[in-house]
């Protein structure tokens, strides 16, 4: 069985590093078919040819675009990021304050809601049909439907302008600083996020948890006198949380792509505002190293969540035994 297990998470492993060169290849070749030189953004439109010429060699935009690719995955690969074209620093030194409070806020945002989508959905299966299972669905649907931008605004308007003033509107934290020095800045943009993926996970992880009740083994379990409790922690959940793990994946990947919203919406020190900075000034190394770090997040999850799946569910362990 462990074997089996083992050369499942292989061939997900392999399966994650060929999808990932592809993204590699698909974003290179967004990123050269912008419109605008990357020369002529960095030097101006009243640049001489000569000095155009110049800045693509010593960047390498002269070269033939395999070359050019294959330079710039062999830097992914060595950790050799480039030049940002606009800040004229290493793309690494430039990048990592704002990729590490980028995944400080997700990192948060997930250990706060996937708990609490497994708790409200678990709830809301127990008390099928009741009065906690109906609101909790009307609420998670009603959240679910709406933007992050939107749930920002409402959140900025109840706690930080008209009605209360308790949370400032922005953060007001320096890139490089440690996130967690400014907890008051971090709040309205960890419950936004966290509103953006727990209603989602927590109607999975409802739907899963009765149709897990409803199962044969759980009957079995409790014609043999099993107390509800042991029924619902020992038979129950570990098979109705293992396709809740898809959804959170999907969610929590979503993120890394939601968070560039919120984090322009509160002023939030990211990578949200250095994508958009990337992109107003064409700075190619930095639009193409966030692109794969966003992609590298999506294959992860899943591959974290496809090996998860199979590790707490018993019916899956059994099927690559």
């Amino acid at each position: 069985m462990k074997t089996s297990i083992l050369k499942f998470i292989v061939k997900r492993i392999l399966l994650g590093v060929m999808t990932l060169f592809i993204v590699s290849l698909l974003i290179f070749a967004v990123t050269q078919a912008l419109p605008s030189d990357p020369a002529e953004a960095i030097l101006g439109r009243e640049a001489t040819p000569e000095a155009l010429a110049a800045l693509r060699a010593e960047y390498g935009l002269d070269k033939p675009l395999v070359s050019q690719y294959t330079h710039w995955l062999g830097g992914v690969i060595t950790g050799d990021l480039g030049t940002s074209y606009a800040t004229m620093t290493p793309v690494s030194e430039y990048i990592s304050p704002r990729v590490s409070a980028s995944f400080f806020l997700l990192l948060i945002a997930a250990l706060g809601s996937i708990p609490l989508s497994i708790v409200i959905g678990a709830n809301a299966a127990l008390r099928r049909d009741g009065k906690f299972d109906t609101s909790s669905s009307l609420i998670s649907l009603i959240l679910a439907a709406m933007p992050e931008f939107v749930v920002g605004t409402i959140l900025t308007v109840i706690f930080s302008t008209t009605i209360w003033q308790v949370l400032p509107a922005v953060t007001y934290l320096e890139v490089g600083a440690p996130p967690w020095s400014d907890i008051k800045g971090l709040a309205l943009p960890v419950l936004t996020l966290l509103i953006a993926v727990t209603p989602y996970v927590s109607r999975v992880m409802r739907a899963a948890m009765v149709e897990v009740l409803e199962s044969d083994y759980v009957e079995m379990a409790r014609l043999k006198g099993m107390n509800e409790r042991t029924v619902l922690w020992r038979h129950a959940m570990p098979n109705a949380v293992g396709p809740a793990f898809q959804v959170i994946a999907l969610n929590l990947a979503y993120l890394a792509g939601g968070v560039i919203i919120v984090e322009r919406l509160y002023n939030f020190p990211g990578i949200g505002s250095a994508l958009a900075d990337a992109v107003r000034s064409r700075d190619l190394p930095v639009i193409q190293y966030l692109a794969l770090i966003i992609a590298g997040v999506y294959v992860i999850t899943n591959l974290l969540a496809d090996i998860g799946t199979v590790l707490v569910t018993p019916r899956l362990r059994t099927r690559l035994s």
